[in-house]
């Protein structure tokens, strides 16, 4: 039997912000290593025997980030599945799980969140192997984490009998929700117990057999989705309307609390969903005194805290078990018990309409990235970095003009009926409603200074005639 990787690439950004943003959320971001989290996940497993090429299920905004940074690490992945809409786990599996049948009928997925570490992979591909005992037995498996804590942001498993021909596997007698510590505490004590870690194994078939029965409307959503999706470039789009008509649901409620057949593998694997500030402090490398840094920083009497500066000097003095955390654009300090109400000061930008939520000061683009240097009434300036042999569509504005001056590479300049090509400390003016596009046509990065100057500069003052992206 041949496993597939399922990798779970979704997520609005609020846990980690101010540095994880809706759209680059913590998968897509090198917060341990120096690889990003869902390249380390897809890596974690590549190479092993009977293990094929990841299938990814990601929203549509990631599409063109996540290809990239698994080019970059090597990896040709299965297929990436858009969603529409963001329905909750089982909904994202149940249409990877139609996509699987269509290849290969016995299939059986490894499903990974993309945002988990896991230390000691030896261990972790033990508990798999383990696992696929279990599901050749007919199980559906979750992988249970043996607790070092009384944690009260996880959910729990329960165990039950020992699986038979299976060392180490249990039936699961009930989930928990997450505890309270006292409860927490308890579960720790009384032994049996492990954190509900979200990553599972089954058979493609098996799951969606299990769907159907016990969420028959999110089973006929998904199996729809895919038979009416279609390919966009790389990519497999699911069908909008089918998807969004799914309840939103995760595997836990839809299958594994009411089927009889769950089963959990304890793994102790140096498991962590890093899902605070205080969960990222207790896996990265610290000081003496218990601090973890990144970045230009300067730390003066500071014990148990981390800090992190992005793009200048930060400077902390006398305080202990901190969060500070610089970004371009805002600044994040809060004790580290207090670190889950960070999804409020999210809800306020919200509520404010401000985009600090949304995105970085430097935005991704699938031929490059953009940077705002200043801003002003009627103007705004941008540094632009556009990868070799990479062009932006062929573009309209109704209410701006761009002054674009190359600082390094070569540009095809597309203005009107008019192509030029532009060298180091050349410039070119963009009229108001003239038809243009931006090119690299050379081997190395192409870098501009952008001025645009106008009555309204938002990002949504673009019509689009042509793009090699297939963007609307």
């Amino acid at each position: 039997m041949k496993i597939y990787p399922v990798i779970l690439s979704g997520g609005a950004g609020t846990r980690l912000w101010p540095l994880s943003r809706a759209v680059l959320p913590k998968q897509l971001l090198p917060l341990v290593a120096d690889k990003t989290m869902l390249q380390e996940t897809a890596q974690r497993v590549a190479g092993w025997p009977g293990v094929m090429a990841p299938l990814v299920v990601c929203g549509n905004d990631h599409r063109f980030m996540v290809a990239e940074q698994l080019r970059e690490v090597g990896i040709t992945p299965l297929g990436i599945l858009l969603e529409p809409v963001g329905r909750n786990t089982a909904p994202a599996v149940a249409a990877a799980a139609n996509y699987l049948k269509a290849i290969d009928p016995e299939a059986l997925m490894l499903v990974l969140p993309a945002d988990h570490v896991i230390d000691n992979g030896a261990a972790f591909r033990d508990a798999v192997e383990r696992a696929v005992t279990l599901v050749g037995q007919g199980k559906l498996a979750t992988f249970g984490i043996v607790p070092t804590s009384p944690e009260t942001g996880y959910g729990y498993i329960r165990r039950g009998e020992a699986v038979a021909n299976c060392g180490d596997c249990y039936a699961v007698a009930r989930f928990v929700e997450k505890p309270d510590a006292a409860t927490a505490q308890s579960f720790l004590d009384e032994g049996g117990y492990y954190w509900n870690s979200g990553m599972f194994m089954f058979g493609a078939e098996r799951f969606l057999a299990e769907l159907k029965e016990h969420a028959p409307q999110i089973a006929a959503a998904a199996e729809k989705a895919v038979s009416t999706g279609y390919r966009d470039l790389d990519f497999c789009r699911l069908e909008e309307q089918a998807f969004t008509d799914s309840p939103s649901d995760s595997i836990d409620y839809a299958v594994m609390e009411k089927t009889v057949d769950a089963a959990v593998v304890p793994a102790d694997i140096g498991w962590n969903d890093v899902g605070s500030w205080s969960a990222l402090w207790e896996v990265q490398p610290k000081d003496a005194n218990g601090n973890a840094q990144r970045g230009d920083v300067y730390l003066d009497k500071v014990k148990n805290s981390l800090v992190r500066a992005e793009s200048r000097i930060v400077a902390v003095v006398g305080v202990e078990d901190i969060v500070v955390v610089e970004t371009q654009d805002a600044v994040l300090v809060t004790h580290k018990d207090q670190v889950q109400r960070v999804k409020q000061v999210v809800d306020h930008l919200k509520s404010k309409a401000r985009t600090e939520h949304l995105h970085h000061t430097r935005v991704y683009r699938p031929w490059g990235h953009y940077e705002g240097i200043d801003a002003g009434d009627r103007f705004q300036v941008k540094r632009i970095t556009v990868k070799p042999g990479e062009k932006l569509s062929l573009q309209m504005h109704h209410h701006r003009a761009e002054h674009w001056v190359v600082v390094s590479g070569t540009a095809r300049v597309t203005c009107g009926e008019k192509v030029s090509l532009l060298s180091e400390n050349e410039s070119t003016y963009i009229p108001i409603g003239m038809n243009h596009r931006l090119e690299n046509p050379g081997k190395l990065p192409l870098h501009i200074i952008e001025v645009q100057s106008g009555s309204y500069l938002g990002e949504d003052d673009i019509v689009r005639f042509e793009d090699i992206y297939q963007r609307a």
